[in-house]
């Protein structure tokens, strides 16, 4: 049989460290194969990733975008330049600049709507929110039956304006009305109510009251529950009263939500609009014609748009001056109510 030839190979140590050079060179080539490429490869994996997510995310949110710029920045800007011209919404519009304005301030049919819309919000903004404060501290104390009273003192804020409209004029018709049957059976006279003109806009505050009260009996109910029982036993303990109590504690407690309340109610009662519209439509002798009926009666009985939309710009610098003097003065309370109080004979 014939001999194999002996097979060359190298020295053991030189042998090994070669090939773990070589194995050590070629981790480190794939290393840095990786190593630079992966930047790369993360880029071109992620840009779609993310241009898909952003897709995605204007899908999402275009429905939202195009309902806020078709129904409040494209209208509000289009009226603010309707202001300053001559439109009547069908024939070809005119540029006036301020003249809408200039005629405002000499029209008396908008100065009694301004007056007869301050008056509103004078009679009906404390009167509601006083009523409602005080039927909340009334309903704040375990009686029976108290989770009924509650339901029935708000069930008339749920009631839409245009029903309560058409229900008081009914109740309040001169003629037929049931008001001036009770009033026949107690020995008084009929009234007017709304057919007459110097009772009309009280009529009208005191529909809104029926109404309006329930929001403020809610909200300062949940604002008395709302006050440190330890804050009214300290003070109970100092000796405070049932007045005391209710000025020098709970009245400061509620001070946010009372000036939440002064401007909700304020904004409402400026806007007054549906009710007069059912019930005597600024009538009788424009005693109950307001700013916003005025508004609708220019724009869309008279079809003098350009002007109704100098009296809503009117309106509505009006009520954003209302708000921002309201909360320039809740800004004064808090920095002065945050301020330490400095007891007598401290640091004596």
């Amino acid at each position: 049989m014939p001999r194999l030839p002996t097979p060359l190979t190298l020295p053991a140590g030189h042998a090994r460290g070669d090939g773990q050079h070589d194995h050590g060179q070629n981790r480190d080539r794939a290393d840095h194969a990786a190593g630079a490429g992966e930047p790369e490869l993360g880029r071109r994996r992620r840009s779609p990733l993310r241009r898909g997510e952003t897709a995605t995310a204007w899908a999402f949110i275009t429905p939202a975008v195009l309902i806020i710029l078709g129904l409040s920045v494209i209208p509000v800007a289009w009226s603010v330049l309707l202001s300053f011209q001559a439109s009547d919404l069908v024939t070809p519009s005119r540029w006036v600049g301020l003249d809408n304005y200039r005629a405002l301030s000499q029209d008396p049919n908008f100065s009694q709507a301004v007056r007869n819309t301050l008056l509103y919000t004078v009679l009906y903004v404390p009167l509601s929110i006083g009523i409602g404060l005080a039927l909340a501290l009334v309903l704040n104390r375990r009686i029976r039956l108290v989770g009924l009273y509650r339901t029935l003192i708000f069930v008339p804020f749920v009631v839409s304006a245009t029903a309560q409209g058409v229900l008081f004029s009914f109740i309040l018709d001169p003629e037929f009305g049931a008001a001036n049957s009770v009033l026949n059976t107690l020995g008084i006279s009929p009234q007017g109510f709304l057919t007459d003109p110097g009772q009309a806009l009280l009529v009208l505050v005191a529909i809104s009251l029926w109404s309006g009260t329930g929001f403020c009996v809610v909200v300062c109910l949940a604002a008395l529950q709302d006050v440190q029982p330890s804050l009214i036993e300290a003070a109970r303990l100092d000796g405070a009263g049932r007045w005391q109590l209710l000025r020098h504690v709970t009245l400061p407690a509620m001070a946010p939500v009372s000036v939440f309340l002064l401007v909700w109610q304020t904004i409402n009662a400026l806007q007054v609009f549906d009710l007069v519209y059912v019930t005597t439509k600024g009538g009788p002798l424009g005693s109950t014609t307001v700013i916003v009926y005025f508004i609708w009666e220019q724009a869309f009985k008279n079809f003098t748009a350009g002007y109704g939309a100098a009296a809503a710009y009117v309106l509505a610098v009006a009520l954003g001056l209302v708000t921002v003097g309201l909360r320039l003065v809740r800004g004064r309370e808090q920095r002065r109510s945050a301020r330490p109080v400095r007891l007598e004979g401290a640091g004596k």
